[in-house]
Order: C-alpha cells, then sequence, then structure tokens
C-alpha cells in the first residue's frame, strides 16, 4: 500500500501548496492512502466545518487533528458527525469524537489511523503509551489492517522516538507532528515500522513554525508588547512522508519525506 502524510496545514499558504501539489502526488506516486494533519488550517489555529470540506475536496481521505482541536468551537459538529476525522485517542473518556478508526479502501484494503498527544512540555492528558497499547492490543497487524498509521503529536523528541520503538513491528508507520520543522531521520525501524520525528508542515517557513516573525518574533526578545500571532502567507511547501507497506504483514518496506515548493530544498 502506498501511503502520503502530509504535516500540520498552517493557515491559507498550507492550503494553497497543499491544492496545488496533491493531484500530481496523488498521480506520480499511484497513492492509495493520503492523511493530513489540519489543526492549524483555520488561521493557524483549529479547523471549521468550511475548511474540513475544502480539505476533503482536495483529495484527503483522513484529517488528524492535535492540541488545537478545540480552538473552533464548530469542530464539535464535525467531531460529531464526520468518520473522517481523528483527535488525539489520550484525551478523557467521554470527549467527542474519536483517536482510532479502521478505514476500508475501495479494493477491500484496511487502514487503521491512530492519534495520540505527547505529555513532555503539553497540557495533561493520559499516556500516549498507554493509549496506543489499549487500542492495538485488540488488532493485528497484517490481519485487522493491511496498515497501521500513529500520529504522534508532540513537542520532544524523545517521546517520539520512544514511542516509534514502542511502537515497532506492531504499526506501518509512527511519525510526528506539532513543532511544524520536518526532520531528517526519516528510517525503518528493526521490527519494519516507519518512523520520522517530524514530517514538518504545509506552509509558509519564511516564518516561525508558520506565524509571521513580526508577530512570533517579540515573545522572545522580549521588545514591546506581545503581538497577536498572525499566520505567515507567503509561498508554502508541501512537507510529509510517504511510505509504502508490505500488505501481507502490514510493515513498512519504503519510507521517504517529501518536500515540495516555497523555500526548502525539494526532497521529492
Amino acid at each position: 500500500m502506498k501511503i502520503l502524510f502530509c504535516g500540520d496545514i498552517v493557515g491559507s499558504s498550507g492550503r494553497r501548496v497543499l491544492r496545488e501539489h496533491l493531484p500530481s502526488l496523488r498521480e506520480n506516486l499511484k497513492l492509495d492512502f493520503v492523511i493530513a494533519n489540519a489543526e492549524n488550517a483555520a488561521h493557524g489555529f483549529g479547523l471549521t466545518p468550511k475548511l474540513y470540506k475544502a480539505i476533503k475536496d482536495m483529495g484527503i481521505d483522513v484529517i488528524t487533528m492535535g492540541n488545537h482541536v478545540w480552538d473552533k468551537k464548530d469542530v464539535i459538529e464535525i467531531l460529531e458527525k464526520e468518520s473522517d476525522i481523528i483527535r488525539p485517542l489520550n484525551y478523557p473518556e467521554g470527549t467527542i469524537g474519536q483517536g482510532f478508526r479502521i478505514y476500508s479502501l475501495k479494493d477491500g484494503r484496511k487502514v487503521g489511523v491512530l492519534q495520540v498527544l505527547g505529555q513532555v512540555f503539553m497540557k495533561e492528558v493520559f499516556s500516549p503509551f498507554q493509549a496506543v497499547k489499549q487500542v492495538t492490543s485488540h488488532y493485528k497487524l497484517g490481519e485487522d489492517y493491511h496498515a497501521l498509521i500513529v500520529d504522534i503529536h508532540g513537542e520532544a523528541t524523545s517521546e517520539k522516538m520512544a514511542l516509534g520503538f514502542f511502537m515497532d513491528g506492531s504499526a506501518s508507520l509512527v511519525a510526528g507532528t506539532h513543532t511544524h520543522i520536518p526532520t531528517g531521520d526519516s528510517m525503518i525501524l528493526p521490527k519494519g515500522t516507519g518512523y520520522m520525528t517530524d514530517i514538518g508542515m504545509c506552509g509558509d517557513y519564511y516564518s516561525i513554525i508558520g506565524m509571521q516573525v513580526e508577530t512570533a518574533l517579540p515573545r522572545f526578545t522580549g521588545n514591546g508588547m506581545k503581538c497577536r500571532l498572525q499566520p505567515a502567507e507567503g509561498s508554502g511547501t508541501l512537507c510529509g512522508v510517504y511510505i509504502e507497506t508490505d500488505d501481507r504483514t502490514g510493515l513498512c518496506r519504503e519510507i521517504k519525506p517529501i518536500r515540495l515548493g516555497g523555500h526548502l530544498i525539494a526532497s521529492s
């Protein structure tokens, strides 16, 4: 199976570059399934029903969220009604939405998508390790689903790597989101799980993690009053990770980062 996971879509720049490049990626890579993180799609914070539909219309099969999932109140109607959106699994029991789902392709193959929030430097949530174990203990890769994609939305690289090794052999891909900076460590772990600490963002990299330098820099320099953060809206880069899996085992056979457009050096 050929799967593309696109990094955090940040504002209009991220939506624009995804719309521009995704059709050719689908065709050239012969993609079976496309996932994108959209927790920053609405002007940098959250997701609205209108933008949910726009992103789905681009050809995204499943949307994952993150710690900004609740920034727009009307996201609740999407989480309640739609099955193709995933919020972090390790929120308290009874939280609206789902943190794990299994999706069926037209040819009958199945893909599991799961997201957890990291605990390090993030708001308090349940252990991501316990959360994934509780779910995956009931399923077997290569039997109950032909691929399992795990989105670890967190700050700490060590925590993301720990989850990668924790899931090695029981997931097709463990990929990090949230920090908006693509890392150079895409690899296949010893037991066959694809891994990348952070797949980066879809957005304008002439920015501070997607926000205009003029509004973000004062938060670090202390010069003047803090400005309201505004997303950078210049030329965007599409960042993501591509994997090819073995349908029999669900394990990763190939992994490579994707970078197209904007200010970063292309890698596809």
